[in-house]
């Protein structure tokens, strides 16, 4: 078998085990299958979810595909029948109920934060009409927030996306600050710090203290605990989490992670700014990696174990994912893109909760790390540079 050839047999087999894992948590009732499509496509920027991709394929096929391909189905593909448009016979592809009484956005917004992700709400935020105060550690990683901020309204009136006058009243709408006290009467605080335990329980405590009642606190995590950084505050019922995707002013998909805890009044606070944010929001109980990153990132370790054990090429792997089975990047240069050292913190996350063996990194993407090799922004990862001990590209 050529290397042409490895790459096509690779994708393939890697495409039915993507399906089978969204077919698994389908069947666990975690979330409706119309949600798992819908956060599918919006966060990973399919044209279609893996359960869609399933009834095109045709159920028959795809079974016979995995028998082939020696991937065990998931019970819900062979235990239970699967209509036409797949409503599973339970459900689980209904869409969920409509808000009773949809809430109302708040009139104002505090981020602490001040990376990537921070300025990229915020500057949504903004643009949206909402009043926001961005909180850093220093004024000089505020006062760049809002460099960060001007910037990207620069880009989109340059671009014809946003007018003129509309990117300088959304530019006058944000307020920078240093002081966690300045957040003291926003209705609604998003938590945009690194994705560690330890910073986000601190900002959380902090904010507790400084917040008024009622506030809802939410957290951008996507692979920890919403609970823990609750536990920390003595307002349980008004934390909630709010995954957005990177670049936040232009990806639609919002996770809205709720604990036992959450108030429904909080958790439908959350969906109405996703809403207001021309975002769509999708409710999922809090457990590491909500429905996108429990999906993705065993399909992207598992391309990486594929590279390591020889079975495909970098280039190979990634052309055939992207060229012929329509996604909009491939495994091993969307890696690059997140980051081998974000990738690596996540999968060991979701190793350490679900114990699942498609999450135990692997001693290739390990080693990368190790070497500083973290992709786009070191300019060297599985892309750039030829990885050591695996396969070439």
């Amino acid at each position: 078998m050529n290397v042409q050839e490895q790459g096509v047999a690779a994708a393939h087999v890697l495409l039915l085990r993507y399906l089978n894992r969204a077919a698994v948590l389908c069947g666990q009732g975690y979330v409706t299958g119309a949600d798992i499509d819908t956060a599918m496509r919006l966060g990973c920027g399919l044209a279609a979810g893996p359960l869609t991709m399933v009834d095109e394929i045709g159920l028959e096929r795809v079974l016979e595909l995995m028998a082939g391909a020696a991937v065990t189905p998931a019970p819900l593909l062979t235990t239970t029948a699967w209509p036409g448009r797949l409503d599973c016979g339970l459900g689980h592809l209904t869409p969920a109920a409509a808000e009773p009484q949809p809430a109302m956005p708040p009139t104002s917004v505090g981020i602490a934060g001040s990376g990537t992700m921070a300025a990229g709400i915020a500057q949504a935020l903004v643009v949206h009409g909402l009043p926001t105060t961005l909180v850093a550690r220093r004024d000089e990683r505020a006062a760049a927030a809002r460099r960060s901020v001007s910037t990207a309204l620069d880009k989109a009136v340059a671009r014809g996306r946003v007018a003129p006058a509309t990117a300088a009243a959304a530019a006058g709408r944000l307020r920078v600050s240093a002081s966690l006290d300045d957040l003291a009467d926003c209705d609604f605080v998003i938590e945009a710090v690194v994705e560690e335990e330890g910073p986000k329980r601190a900002v959380f405590a902090a904010l507790d203290r400084v917040c008024r009642p009622g506030a809802v606190l939410a957290t951008t995590t996507s692979s920890l605990s919403v609970a823990d950084c609750a536990a920390v505050t003595g307002r349980p019922a008004d934390v909630v989490g709010m995954h957005f995707f990177n670049p936040a002013p232009v990806m639609r998909l919002v996770e809205v992670g709720h604990t036992p805890h959450t108030a429904p009044r909080t958790a439908a606070a959350a969906r109405a700014l996703a809403r207001h944010l021309d975002k769509v929001p999708i409710s999922c109980p809090d457990r590491s990696g909500f429905i996108v990153n429990y999906l993705l990132f065993p399909y992207l370790n598992d391309a990486v174990g594929m590279v390591e054990r020889g079975q495909a090429g970098v280039a190979e792997l990634d052309r055939e994912m992207a060229e012929v089975h329509g996604f909009p990047i491939g495994p091993l240069a969307l890696l690059d893109a997140i980051g081998l050292d974000v990738s690596l913190a996540i999968l060991r996350r979701l190793h350490q909760q679900f114990g699942d063996p498609a999450t135990r990194p692997g001693p290739l993407l390990t080693r990368l790390v190790a070497e500083g090799r973290l992709g786009r922004k070191t300019g060297a990862g599985f892309h750039g540079q030829r990885p050591s001990g695996g396969a070439g590209r």
